[in-house]
């Protein structure tokens, strides 16, 4: 769930083992001063998901993909759909920040079903999550960033839960001025304080003269990564489904948070022991793919997404495949549409010369 690519570097080495993150980060903000929201998310992240496999009932939060088999398998038929319309080119399946390569295994099966069976390629930093996606997915090949996925096919790539764990900048109005929100550190307490006075430019005009207290999130490193697969679905055709929980914006608000063992938990302590995420603005990166001239299509909730791709059907196949299983099947379609199908939403990206995609048009 995590990648490099346009991401802000942390402000320390979180491979040494032998002391604890929070420890160096409080060094380095005591020996430099206090660091951009951005930077502070960067560094937890990097160091949360390098050490642990963070989901399932054991771990810190369950994503669809772990919920139901359903969902990945209706992902890969979504994919097989678009590669058929668009006449079958041969193709690469990308997906970034794979999990444990569940939503993979499970679409690969479904393609296969409909003729697809491309190569697969992971963007994936961390190396207890590629241990676990070895596992299901052998034949993939990995890659630290999207710079070295392939360039000489079209590309369909899936980004589930990917862009929420991106760092984030957050600035925040006072009453004399919008100003850039930085963490600072006293021992081992990490807190959020208000940095120097921004420029007027740097803030979108609608929010100029917002009240005080309100705080505006901005995403460079999902812009980055997005305009950077723009471009190559441009040049060489193909499209980016991403599905995560956001928002239409532009909007104000504070959307930073954290989760350890399935319950929320104050995100700045203990940094690189919990998942810090949050929430998407799709219009802003709609607007970066479509900056660079691919298509953009959507975002419709996940519900409309899952249910436009027959998810009733799939529920009841596979309830008559498996009549023990009828009454498990029911709850786990009623969490990916009722609990999670608003509050997550998809947003396709498409080159300008592929169909529409299932489900968007």
């Amino acid at each position: 769930m995590t990648a490099p690519h346009g991401q802000t570097q942390p402000v320390t080495d979180t491979s040494t083992p032998d002391t604890a993150l929070p420890e160096r980060l409080a060094r380095a903000i005591t020996l430099a001063g206090p660091v951009p929201v951005a930077q502070y998310m960067a560094a937890a992240n990097a160091h949360y998901y390098a050490t642990r496999d963070p989901l399932g009932t054991a771990g810190d939060f369950t994503t669809a993909p772990e919920i139901s088999q359903m969902f990945g398998e209706l992902l890969g038929l979504w994919c097989a759909d678009l590669w058929d319309r668009a006449g079958r080119p041969d193709i690469a399946w990308v997906e970034l920040g794979p999990g444990r390569g569940t939503l993979a295994a499970d679409a690969l099966r479904a393609m296969a079903k409909a003729g697809l069976t491309p190569p697969v390629h992971f963007v994936e930093t961390s190396p207890a999550l590629r241990t676990a996606q070895a596992d299901r997915v052998p034949a993939a090949t990995w890659h630290d960033a999207i710079d070295t996925l392939p360039t000489d096919r079209p590309l369909i790539v899936v980004a589930n839960e990917f862009f929420d764990a991106l760092p984030i900048r957050q600035l925040l109005k006072r009453e004399d001025a919008w100003h850039e929100r930085l963490v600072a550190a006293q021992d081992l307490l990490f807190l959020p304080i208000a940095g120097k006075p921004l420029p007027d430019a740097v803030i979108p005009e609608p929010f100029r003269d917002a009240p005080a207290g309100s705080i505006l999130e901005t995403a460079p490193a999902a812009v980055g990564i997005v305009r950077a697969l723009a471009k190559r679905l441009v040049a060489q055709g193909g499209a980016l489904l991403a599905i995560d929980y956001g928002y239409e914006g532009p909007a104000l608000g504070d959307t930073l948070q954290a989760v350890r063992a399935h319950a929320f938990a104050n995100p700045f302590e203990a940094p690189g022991e919990h998942d810090l995420t949050a929430h998407v603005d799709f219009t802003t990166l709609a607007a970066a793919a479509q900056a660079d001239g691919a298509v953009a299509w959507g975002p419709v909730a996940q519900r409309d997404l899952l249910g436009g791709l027959g998810i009733d059907t799939r529920t009841s196949a596979l309830a008559r495949a498996t009549p023990d299983r009828a009454e498990a099947l029911a709850a786990d379609r009623r969490r990916l549409m009722d609990d999670m199908g608003t509050l997550f939403k998809a947003l396709a990206i498409t080159s300008p010369g592929w169909p529409n995609p299932a489900a968007f048009a």
